[in-house]
Formats: structure tokens, sequence, C-alpha cells
């Protein structure tokens, strides 16, 4: 069947093998390209991106293909990434976070928070681990003072005054 034929019979629905020759494409990658860099055979690639009839992917040659490609295995197949469960979110994180107008973001960071096992109980305590979090933002910077004091100093180098005997 002329390849013509064959695109106009493909049901109207975007495959795995169309996402891929897509993403493939937009990189400037070639079918060889594609094949060495996520370790399958150039054949199967092709028989992926042009027959509809080719049995899918495993899991693992799907990742293998998407991270050769920079995308999700999502993106290959035309889904959308299903959200991570939100944390619980205890009442005395909820109160802090109200009185004191905390970003959404930020407070779903803090639910995730357990020290050996245990969220804190008061707002007072989840007081004391958001500060302490936003104020530690400085040492992160590369030129804080703080940073460079905190590193280890190299020992003095040593210096041989007895003569070469050898």
């Amino acid at each position: 069947m002329p390849p013509e034929q064959h695109h106009a019979h493909r049901p109207a629905s975007v495959g795995i093998g169309d996402q891929i020759r897509r993403f493939r494409e937009e990189r400037g990658l070639n079918l060889s390209q594609l094949a060495a860099e996520a370790g399958v055979s150039k054949g199967y690639l092709w028989s992926l991106e042009n027959d509809q009839d080719t049995r899918r992917p495993s899991a693992d040659t799907l990742y293998a293909i998407a991270k050769a490609l920079g995308v999700t295995m999502s993106d290959l197949m035309g889904r959308k990434l299903l959200p991570a469960a939100a944390p619980h979110v205890p009442d005395s994180l909820r109160e802090f976070a109200d009185n004191e107008g905390i970003p959404e973001a930020d407070l779903r960071m803090l639910a995730s928070i357990q020290f050996r096992g245990e969220q804190p109980r008061t707002k007072e305590r989840w007081r004391y681990i958001y500060t302490a979090i936003t104020t530690s933002r400085s040492i992160d910077s590369a030129g804080s003072p703080s940073r460079r004091e905190s590193q280890p100093k190299a020992p003095p180098a040593q210096v041989n005054d007895q003569p070469d005997t050898g």
C-alpha cells in the first residue's frame, strides 16, 4: 500500500507512533539517532511510527524513548500527567497558614514535613519551621559570606627545608 494511502486509513486519534515522530522531528533527530539514544532498533522505531498494527511498546521501552526525546511517557501517550495527591493539612498548619497568609505552594510543602514520623502539632512549631526555611535561603546564595566561612579551609602548605640527601 503506498504511504499516502496508508496514512489516509489511520484513525483520527494521534497514536504513540505519531507522537514519537512529532517529537523526534521537532528535535531534529533521525530514526538512527533516536534508536541509538533510546537503545532500540531503528526498524522497531520505524514500525512504531508507521505501522498502527505494531504491538505497543513495553513501559521500559516507552520510558527509554521518552527520555531520549526529553519528554514524559504521558507526552508520548498524548495524556496529561496525573497530579500527585495533596498531602493532608493538619488544622494547626491551616490555622498558621491562614493567619500568616502563607502561599498555597508553601502550605503543601510544609504539609509534607515529618520529623521522626510525626508532623508538628502546634501553629507555633509550624511558624518556627517556616521561619527557619524562609530565613535560610541566604545559605543557598553562591556569594553568601556565611557559605564561604562554613567551607573547610585547606591546611597550610608544609615546607620541607631539609636538604635532599637522596
